[in-house]
Formats: structure tokens, sequence, C-alpha cells
């Protein structure tokens, strides 16, 4: 008896806005207005000096980092904050390049 194969439609893309909202809302913020949270808002970060939001007290690691975020940096960041950023508080860690890359791209829109 022949079985019919339809083929299955492909994953669709991981949303950054959504997995911003899972898996970095509860600490960041995505603008200026709301109240600050346990992390700096991260509206317009790509291009930013790291540890410089204005009105956010960053952990004693920032206050030697010496570069601004950009798609490199922020891909090591979120893979291992630590190994960027000595003595960072961020516990956070994605393994999953392409869910860094989605986050990293929705970022990137809020410039």
């Amino acid at each position: 008896m022949a079985v019919a194969q339809i083929p299955l439609p492909s994953a669709k893309p991981a949303d950054g806005s959504t997995l911003f909202k899972q898996q970095c809302a509860t600490c960041h913020t995505t603008n200026l207005s709301d109240p600050g949270r346990q992390g700096p808002s991260l509206f317009k970060i790509v291009g930013r000096p790291a540890g410089k939001a204005d009105g956010f007290r960053y952990s004693a690691g920032f206050t030697e980092a010496s570069f601004a975020w950009d798609d490199a940096r922020l891909d090591a960041y979120l893979t291992n904050p630590q190994s960027v950023i000595p003595g960072s508080n961020m516990a956070y860690r994605q393994a999953k390049a392409e869910t860094r890359a989605a986050i990293i791209a929705y970022l990137k829109e809020l410039n």
C-alpha cells in the first residue's frame, strides 16, 4: 500500500520581537519611557558605548568596557556575557545562533 507523502512546510524563522519579549523583557525595556528594570534599556543599543546608558547603574565590569555594541559583540555577549564583560551581572546565555541573530536583528530595528 502506497502512502502519499506531503512535504512539510519549512519552519517559520524566529521572530526577534517575540523572542525578545519571551527571553529578555523581564530585565530590559526597548524604550526610554518605561521604568528601569534589572538591566538597562536596549533602545538604540547598536552603536552605543558599552556601559553608557543614561540613568543606569552598571556592574563594576562595565566600567572598564571600551567598545561600542555591534553585531559581533552582541552575539558574543548573548552567548556568554562574562566572557565579554568580566563581572557582568547578566545570567542569561543563549546557545542557539539563530535565536541570537533574531534578537540582534530586532535590536537593530530599534535604532
